[in-house]
């Protein structure tokens, strides 16, 4: 089969890979009819996402139909349609009986203190071969994958196998309340859908933070308030919409990847800070592989979260969903605990979020698909992941499939859709 397959930092390849097998008698086979590529893939081609080992299929987003099941799998059948969630779980352990399946206390192969697995992740996550194939092993198959009615597309399931189950998670644990303010930090595809989210759980306002303009451009479809941080300091921009007071809560979908400002007085404020983020940066990607302008790691790893800090009012909520891998090390702690702020963090518990996310879909309530802004073929992959990687116009969100299966929906505006998106 046809599959992206990672062999260093700064190599990836589409090449011919070995068929999935089933292994475990919970085990199943699922051919892959749509995938797509997500930011957390660029972690590990930029080196800011270390340990995966080489020969390694990327991807961790997918829909597809059951091929072949093990003896274990009771509810699922070959020909069923499932989305399956980025993450894995054994929903035995209390951990996914509680719901924090992104805890699960048996999926990683290193153990109960080892933590969060997920498809196309470094050794530490599992080692699993990702969804950017033909076809996926997925282990704990009678947990994981979500049956999908005839009414839900391929575009609109791909995007609840990670991105939509993440901004909503960020959400809750930003505690959104009806009429907060909020800002999101980050206007890449966790960023846009967080908007969504927000909205559903009850923001009375958001504010969407971002340097790439076609990207503010989709946030602002979706009637979100927009600070461009090239051309005004975000922090001062945001303190002047709201009085002087801050948001009440804040969702960093942005992470370790996190840019400084090219120009403009953010820039220029942070310019004694340069060197101090050039530490940062060699320290989280000691080994880095740069090809021109693409493979490039973020140049200031701490700066969205020194902007959440700063941003959010007293005694607010900061939901961190972005990714900082554990060598990441620096936090401003100091001045979150003088602010009395709540930091709630971490990997989405996919699983226990996506079947309520196909039933508001199914019913009307959601429609993400304007949210998919490129539709490529997997022989096209690798150009689409060079053209993702440098954030260049209209490459927003990528998904990976031979048929373009948008359906007919997703233009329509309203509190609860992702709006306005441009094909």
């Amino acid at each position: 089969m046809k599959a992206v397959v990672w062999h260093g930092i700064g190599d990836i390849r589409l090449e011919d890979a070995p068929d999935p097998k089933i292994e475990d008698t919970h085990d199943a086979i699922v051919r892959v009819t749509s995938s797509a590529i997500c930011g957390t893939d660029l972690h590990f081609v930029r080196g800011t996402m270390p340990g995966l080992r080489e020969g390694l299929i990327l991807g961790h987003e997918g829909v597809g139909v059951v091929e072949e099941v093990g003896g274990g799998v009771r509810n699922l059948r070959p020909g069923d349609r499932v989305v399956i969630p980025s993450t894995v779980a054994c929903g035995v352990c209390s951990y996914c009986r509680a719901g924090y399946h992104a805890q699960c206390d048996n999926a990683n192969p290193g153990g109960r203190r080892a933590g969060t697995v997920f498809f196309g992740g470094p050794e530490a996550a599992g080692g699993l071969d990702g969804l950017q194939a033909e076809y996926a092993r997925v282990p704990y198959a009678h947990v994981g994958p979500v049956p999908l009615p005839d009414t839900v597309t391929d575009a609109q399931a791909i995007l609840l196998s990670d991105i939509y189950p993440t901004a909503w998670f960020g959400a809750k644990l930003a505690e959104i309340r009806t009429g907060d303010t909020v800002a999101i930090l980050g206007a890449g595809p966790v960023g846009q859908a967080a908007i969504a989210c927000a909205r559903l759980q009850g923001a009375g306002r958001i504010i969407v933070v971002d340097g790439v303009h076609d990207r503010l451009e989709l946030a602002r479809d979706q009637h979100a308030e927009v600070v461009d941080f090239n051309a005004e300091d975000p922090v001062e921009a945001i303190l002047e919409m709201t009085g002087g007071i801050g948001v009440d809560r804040v969702i960093d979908a942005v992470g370790v990847d996190a840019e400084r400002p090219a120009r403009g007085p953010a820039a220029e404020a942070l310019a004694e800070k340069a060197e101090e983020f050039d530490r940062e940066r060699d320290e989280i990607a000691p080994e880095q592989h740069p090809d021109g302008d693409t493979w490039v790691p973020g140049n200031a790893p701490s700066l969205a979260s020194r902007w959440a800090v700063q941003m959010v009012a007293k005694a607010g909520t900061i939901g961190i969903i972005g990714v900082y891998p554990p060598q990441v090390e620096q936090y401003p702690f100091g001045e979150a605990f003088m602010k009395n702020l709540t930091l709630k963090m971490g990997n989405c518990h996919h699983r226990h979020y996506i079947p309520q996310l196909v039933s508001m879909v199914a019913g009307g309530t959601l429609d993400p698909t304007p949210l998919i802004t490129r539709w490529e073929g997997m022989r096209d992959v690798m150009e689409a992941y060079r053209t993702f990687d440098r954030r260049e116009e209209g490459w927003t969100k990528v998904v990976l499939g031979e048929s373009d299966d948008r359906g007919s929906g997703g233009t329509s505006t309203g509190a609860a859709t992702t709006a306005g998106g441009r094909r």
